[in-house]
Formats: structure tokens, sequence, C-alpha cells
């Protein structure tokens, strides 16, 4: 067997299964088949193994998943590839070849259902990795940040990445070479999730994303024209394979496999007393007319009910673009779609809901801030900005100067929600760790050496 080409990716995992993505690669006489096999750590049996038949139609790759797993456990695991001049093989049949496997031990941890137990996250958004030609130019600065994430979770292990935007920039050549193509969109995928670090991070660590607008088009959708479906398409198809297919947002079928039929990108998912909300916030906009929104009504709709009947300690909602504050200028973000976000805000007030936390990227800076409300002394809600992991030279970092903090937000009837800034505005790469215990919720925000360069402690009640 072969390492995986891409991979492997930790994705969606609970106390009882987990989702692993491999890419192999083409062969055009003989079939492709990716392979896991898992353990106990501390165990010599191997499980039976995992397979599937790769195919061009997902770019060689495809989501394994572990069933029948033992919650707030450590295993590990070997995948790889391999082809066969049988092609009528199937993933049952080629248990019975012999293998040898990939040297390679990863591990992973099962989810704890245990609540008040600490938890650790990192979060962070806009990752950077120029390409020439395919080729990545100064990975190892893309890269670098991973490294430091990595100490961290060797240190005390993380439950879990929360990537919330841009983890590659499909129009970083826009001005001279722009990619439209499937083929090229891929490369950026396969160049981005193949370095060193970020490979090593992923393969043990489970890894959630949610696109933004660089994973097609700055500012999509309010730049598309006419000429642009074919982008969108091809831009959408490498998101489903490389970011979507091992989160949560794909149902598995009866056979223990993901359905590839999506219904939609938005998804949530629970860990312990922890509870996920990851919007969708580029794919369903409506730029015009009177409901004009960032969210569609489905997605609305399903936000609203999460929050009334979660009873998780902490709710929290990933928004890649940035839900508070506003920034000076330009209308990509919430202010722009000020109804949608005061309906919002109103569920939570007038359900008391507790313990709201925002998460986004997106501005390429760093801050946290909260929102409390004229008339409901007991309203609190609470957002976190990680922004950029690593920016080019061709973008400027955000400064306070660029937001609008410190005052009203906004005012619906007699009510006023004002916002006031728990941190500075961190203007440099950067990642968050949310480290939840107890009645706290601690956030430090990390250079790409590691170091933390600001903090903020948010009481939860």
């Amino acid at each position: 067997m072969n390492r995986p080409t891409v991979g492997p990716i930790l994705g969606f995992t609970t106390a009882q299964h987990a989702r692993i993505f491999v890419r192999g690669a083409s062969d055009k006489k003989n079939a492709v088949f990716a392979g896991i096999r898992h353990r106990k750590v501390g165990q010599s049996q191997w499980s039976a193994g995992v397979y599937s038949r790769l195919s061009t139609e997902f770019d060689m790759s495809d989501t394994l998943v572990l069933s029948g797993l033992s919650a707030d456990t450590r295993y590990e695991y070997q995948a790889g590839w391999f082809s066969t001049e049988r092609h009528d093989h199937t993933p049952e049949t080629v248990k019975q070849i012999p293998l040898k496997w990939p040297p390679h031990l990863y591990t992973f941890k099962t989810t704890s259902n245990q609540p008040n137990r600490i938890r650790r996250y990192v979060t962070g958004s806009c990752r950077y990795l120029r390409l020439t030609a395919g080729i990545p130019s100064a990975p190892e600065l893309g890269d670098r940040i991973f490294s430091a994430i990595g100490s961290l979770n060797q240190q005390r292990p993380l439950d879990a990445v929360v990537m919330t935007g841009d983890q590659v920039y499909v129009d970083d050549l826009n001005v001279l070479l722009p990619d439209r193509e499937f083929a090229a969109i891929s490369k950026k995928y396969q160049a981005a999730f193949s370095q060193p670090h970020i490979r090593n991070l992923m393969s043990g660590t489970p890894t959630y994303m949610m696109l933004d607008d660089h994973e097609i088009e700055d500012n999509w959708p309010a730049n598309q024209n006419s000429t642009d479906r074919k982008l969108y398409n091809n831009a959408m198809t490498a998101y489903e394979i490389y970011q979507c297919s091992h989160g949560p947002a794909h149902e598995l079928r009866p056979d223990g496999r993901i359905n590839r039929d999506l219904k939609h990108y938005w998804y949530s998912f629970g860990d312990g007393d922890i509870d996920w909300f990851v919007m969708d916030c580029r794919t369903e906009r409506t730029l015009s007319g009177n409901a004009k929104s960032m969210i569609g009504t489905q997605q609305e709709y399903a936000l609203m009910k999460w929050l009334i009947n979660s009873t998780a300690k902490v709710k929290v909602i990933v928004s890649s673009v940035m839900f508070m504050p506003d920034q000076q200028r330009g209308d990509d973000g919430w202010k722009a779609f000020a109804a949608q976000r005061n309906r919002i805000l109103e569920t939570i007030r007038s359900n008391a809901i507790k313990n709201v936390v925002f998460v986004s990227g997106d501005i390429h800076g760093s801050l946290t801030c909260q929102l409390r409300h004229s008339k409901s002394p007991g309203f609190v809600v609470h957002s976190i900005v990680s922004s950029p992991l690593c920016n080019t030279k061709l973008l400027p970092y955000a400064k306070a100067s660029d937001l609008i903090v410190n005052g009203p937000l906004t005012t619906i009837g007699t009510g006023t929600y004002s916002l006031t800034l728990t941190s500075r505005v961190v203007s440099e790469d950067n990642f968050a760790c949310l480290t939840i215990e107890d009645q706290k919720l601690k956030v430090d925000f990390h250079n790409n050496n590691g170091q933390i360069i600001e903090s903020a402690t948010i009481t939860l009640t």
C-alpha cells in the first residue's frame, strides 16, 4: 500500500464513530482502493479494515467511516491506497488481499460524553498559500502556524480544530491567471492540505471546516457575473470533496458509508456539554429585495430551533463572516443583513438563552467582544474572531480603527444592543485556543511561534 497523497484527515468524531478522508492517485489501467485499519492503543490485533474503491468523480478520494468505537478511548490506525489488476474487486473482496500497510501510525481519541470536563478547541481562518504553476512558493510560511498548533496539541490534546473559512485561496491569481477549472482548484487543495505540519495535525485531531468567499471568489456572491457559473460549480465540487466530505453535513447511509447527496452545507455537532452550529454564510445569500439575507430560510429556522432546544452549557455559532463588531467600510458582513441578525439576537434575548458565543474569522485581525442590551440586564452574547492563520503581503491586517467598536450595534424598538471590546485587536498571524473549564471560557491568541500574544476570559452563567 501507498501513503495517502492527501490526508489522512480526521473529521467528524463522536463517541462511537470517526470519519477519515484519504486520497490516492489515479491509475488508468487498474482499480484503485483506499483502506484504513484500526485498533485500541495498547492492543496488538488490527481490525479487518474498511475499504473504498476510489474514482475520478471524487478526485480519487473518499471518506471512510470507522464504526463501533468506544467513548473517550484512544485508537491508532494505518491508512493508504493500492491498485489491483482485478477490476471486479469490491470493498469486501479486497479484504482477502494480503497487504503491506504503510508503516506510519496515526492516533486519535473518541469524544467523551462526560459533562463539565475541560475542553479545548483551536479556531482560525484565512490561510494563504501562494501557488506558482500549481507549486507552492515558500510553503513553510503557510504551514508554520500549524507547527505551533501541533506543539500546543502535544502539551494537552485538543478536542477539535475548527477552521472557519478561506482554507484555500482559489482566487489568489485572479488578476493574472484566474483558476476556474476543477483540476487547478483541486491542486490548490492538495498542496494546502499536504504540507507536513497541517497534515500531522489533521491526521489525529478532529477537524471541522466551513467555506468563506475565497474558496470561490472574493466577496462571493456579490462579485459574481454571468461567466462564473462554471467557476462556482468547480469550486464547490472541490469544497465538497476536500472540506465537506469528512464533516457532519453528510448523513450516514445504513451501510455505514457517507451519503453523498448533500441537503445543505451548514451543520451542527455536540461535544459533551458544548454544542456547535456551523453556518453557511456564502452559498445561500439573497442580496436584494425585501428578503435580503445572509443565510437561507431553512438554515435560519434550524439555527433558531437549535438555539432554543440546546441544553448545552455553551452554544457556539460559527459564522465565517464576522457576526460582530461591524467594519467601517464594505457591505460583505452582517451589517448589510441587519434584519436577519436582529432576528437572531432577539431570539437569544427573548428566550433568555445563556452562554452564546459567535466564532468568526475573515477580517485578518483577531479580537473578543461582548454585546449587551439596554432593557435586558441579564443579556450578554460574546464574539471571538480569529484571523489570519497566514496572511499575504498583498493584504493588510485589520486594526481597531477599521471596526465600529465600543458603542451601539443595533436598535430594535426601544432597546439598544451595545458592543464593548474585551481584548485588543490583534494584527498579525494568529490562532485562537478556547479553553472551557468550570464557569469560564479562556481565549488565548497565539502567534505563529506559539506564543500567547493576547488573552481574554469570558464568564459563563
